[in-house]
């Protein structure tokens, strides 16, 4: 998870870009803390995909063979 702190960097800079503009350090900085921002949030997501299984009326499991594959190569 990414810090508070780095939540309120994020979205200072998006205000103030859009307010007056950023410095060039300033833009490398917030396409850094995107990044780093879109890396948890693709891990979290992941991980909660891992824990999903799909079932149909009939009660028979249906999850994407390629979802339990991703699945078991996290196990192993």
């Amino acid at each position: 998870m990414l810090s508070s702190e780095k939540i309120a960097r994020i979205n200072y800079l998006s205000k103030k870009s859009k307010a007056e503009g950023l410095t060039k350090a300033e833009k490398e900085e917030q396409q850094e803390l995107r990044q780093e921002y879109l890396s948890v949030f693709r891990n979290s997501m992941t991980d909660t995909l891992h824990t999903v299984k799909i079932i149909d009326p009939k009660g028979n499991d249906v999850t994407p063979q390629k979802l339990k594959d991703s699945k078991n190569k996290r196990l192993h």
